[in-house]
């Protein structure tokens, strides 16, 4: 790990109180970024407050992504702070029920788009005034290799929607200077989540279904078995640094093998 990849660099990292955007916050601190972290859980104050080093700290912003006024705040409140972004981390999202698809009503296929697409989607709108002004930026997305997935087609959906939007946005800047990359983790190993996503599996028909995702995903592992935070963020920092700076519209598999 190079401690100064980011140094003098604006960074904001979403889902940041927990998970794969905490990792990545902790991750970019350490490698000397100016880190903003967002979510909308109280608990992202907590974890900027344990991020310091050498008179560097790292800032919190409370605020819901799901709404473009949410993620328009949150990018305003970074920009004042800094005067300026260079890199934008959307990690918001994650699989809230797990079941065929002819079980989900209509409402629960709503909440899992407004959480695994809307906040990349608003979080990117949110932050391009920023970047095509100042003529450079880069912005990473998480998605998710479970655009091929059983089980979850809602998520598989706004994961693909993610893709999407990651190609399609890097065509249009290219010329503004920014870059737009993805990630597509696989499954990933992580500390019992402090906020749950949604309700535990109750009935042994949904523990079932819960069970029948982890077997597809670690069998479409090539390396049979889930990843750690310490992988995709280490996969994340590349693509944000100057490192990656000939890469852009592109998503990159973090799945073992596993292509998505």
């Amino acid at each position: 790990m190079s401690g100064g990849r980011f140094a003098g660099k604006a960074v904001i990292v979403t889902g940041a109180a927990q998970g794969i955007g905490r990792a990545v916050a902790e991750r970019l601190f350490a490698e000397s970024g100016e880190v903003v972290l967002v979510d909308r859980s109280e608990l992202v104050h907590e974890v900027a407050e344990g991020l310091i080093a050498g008179g560097r700290k790292a800032h919190a912003v409370v605020a819901d992504l799901e709404r473009f006024s949410g993620a328009e705040a949150a990018m305003a409140a970074a920009h004042e702070l800094h005067g300026g972004i260079d890199v934008l981390v959307n990690t918001v999202g994650g699989t809230i029920w797990a079941k065929p698809y002819q079980h989900y009503p209509p409402e629960q296929v709503e909440a899992e788009l407004r959480r695994s697409l809307l906040p990349t989607l608003w979080g990117c709108r949110a932050v391009l005034p920023y970047l095509i002004e100042q003529g450079r930026g880069t912005i990473v997305n998480v998605s998710s290799v479970a655009t091929r997935g059983i089980n979850r087609v809602p998520y598989s959906a706004a994961k693909g929607g993610v893709n999407a939007l990651t190609a399609a946005l890097a065509m249009e800047t290219a010329q503004h200077g920014i870059r737009v990359v993805a990630t597509a983790p696989g499954g990933t190993e992580a500390p019992p989540r402090r906020i749950a996503r949604g309700p535990a599996a109750e009935t042994e028909q949904e523990k079932r279904w819960y069970e029948e995702v982890v077997e597809q995903t670690v069998g479409s592992s090539l390396m049979r078995r889930y990843g750690t935070l310490a992988e995709q963020a280490a996969a994340i920092a590349f693509l944000a640094s100057d490192e990656a700076s000939y890469i852009t519209g592109t998503v990159l598999p973090v799945a073992g093998g596993d292509l998505g």
